[in-house]
């Protein structure tokens, strides 16, 4: 059972959201009959009393009592309703605004005051942008409906990236990038075989994941082992951990198993997956008779809610002498923070963790989420002088069920 403050919390500001949002209700039905009024306003306070029950189920009861994939999709509709009417109101406030400068301009001006009081009994809400409200809290609700069917239409993203430092022996290298599994949120095994399916079509020389394999336990991942293992490249599978895989964010104990026992188990399942985890350390690839540096670090954040457990000067140390070097690091904001000013020699990191926050709008020559105000570096390729960064939008979802307009992603990186 949750703490009741954040509960009461919550509820209070859904019942006084609704509330609020009914005032747009009330002035976009008013040319309708009596009946029909009475109607919409069944129809409105059925909804909020049914998302409020639904939360309060959520909150209140086991986790097992009616399925992962009920609740996740519970809870996503009660928060999808809760955004889109948070979305609307921002036309109800500009509306408020309004009437309130009218109704200042009224009483400094005391002829307008008059002829308010001669015209009515005051400044009517603006239907127009009550419908305008309406609009744009609906078309976001139904997008997040839509993206809930996006979640395993996995994408492939083809790069190539030019090094004038890289081996003549690995030119033409092909790399698939996976980062943000979370293995805890998946309810459909065969969609996830094809994404599988999918990587290996691509033919990789080696294989990069950076990060948060499971929402929180090593053991989100038994349904899956038959269907990661085969995940294989001929020059290796390499992993680092992201902030989820500590389990940071979970209860413990849980079935009698310790947060560090759950590390432990994770680090296990990385190892019998054939992935070689690399934890604030190096892998040395060669191909023919060269050889370039691997370096994988655990979670280094710049973000202050994010932890800082990865030490790179460890994986960087005896490095110097490889001409090329990859860092697999979980966080973006650990390049500009740490990478850019103190590793110079770093030809290329891979990271993962926005996810492009599975929302946005991505066309030719335009890209925009709202995770970019709090990422400088989110999704796709940066460079800065000769170093790059590129950020997998991820393979999996957390938390909201779908994806709207930010697919997940199979990254080919081909090596020029």
């Amino acid at each position: 059972m949750r703490s009741p403050l954040p509960v009461l919390i919550f509820l209070s500001v859904m019942i006084l959201l609704d509330s609020y949002f009914f005032q747009a209700v009330k002035t976009v039905t008013q040319g309708l009959t009596p009946k029909a009024k009475t109607l919409v306003n069944i129809l409105y306070w059925s909804v909020t009393v049914i998302c409020i029950l639904g939360f309060l189920f959520f909150v209140m009861t086991d986790e097992h009592l009616i399925g992962k994939r009920n609740r996740i999709y519970l809870f996503s509709i009660i928060i999808g309703l809760f955004l889109a009417k948070s979305t609307a109101i921002v036309f109800l406030l500009a509306d408020d605004l309004r009437r309130g400068v009218q109704w200042a301009s009224g009483k400094f001006f005391m002829d307008a005051a008059k002829a308010q009081t001669a015209n009515g009994d005051g400044i009517s809400r603006s239907v127009f942008l009550s419908w305008l409200g309406i609009s744009a809290g609906t078309t976001l609700f139904g997008s997040l409906l839509y993206g809930f069917g996006n979640k395993y239409k996995y994408q492939v993203i083809r790069k190539q990236i030019v090094f004038p430092n890289l081996p003549e022996s690995f030119k033409g290298t092909r790399i698939v990038h996976i980062s943000d599994i979370h293995a805890g949120s998946f309810t459909d095994k065969k969609a996830v075989e094809r994404g599988i399916r999918e990587i290996m079509k691509q033919e990789p020389d080696m294989v990069f994941f950076t990060g948060d394999l499971v929402n929180d336990r090593a053991l989100e991942m038994e349904p899956f082992m038959d269907v990661f293992r085969q995940v294989k490249a001929p020059m290796g599978v390499y992993s680092t951990l992201g902030n989820h895989d500590y389990g940071d964010y979970a209860r413990w104990p849980h079935k009698g198993i310790s947060k560090n026992e759950n590390l432990d188990r994770l680090k296990k399942v990385h190892a019998d997956l054939g992935w070689r985890l690399l934890m604030n350390e190096h892998a040395v690839i060669e191909k023919g008779s060269e050889k370039i540096a691997v370096l994988g670090i655990e979670n280094w954040s710049a973000r202050g809610r994010f932890p800082k457990y990865g030490k790179m000067a460890e994986a960087h140390a005896q490095t110097e002498s490889y001409p090329f070097k990859i860092l697999l690091s979980h966080d973006p904001s650990h390049w500009r923070e740490e990478v850019l000013p103190n590793y110079p020699k770093v030809d290329l990191m891979l990271s993962g963790h926005t996810h492009g926050m599975q929302f946005g709008v991505e066309i030719p020559g335009f890209k925009w989420s709202p995770v970019q105000y709090m990422y400088k570096e989110w999704a796709g390729l940066y460079e800065s002088g000769p170093q790059k960064l590129y950020v997998n939008r991820g393979f999996g979802f957390i938390g909201y069920p779908g994806r709207v307009g930010i697919l997940p992603e199979i990254t080919v990186i081909e090596l020029v």
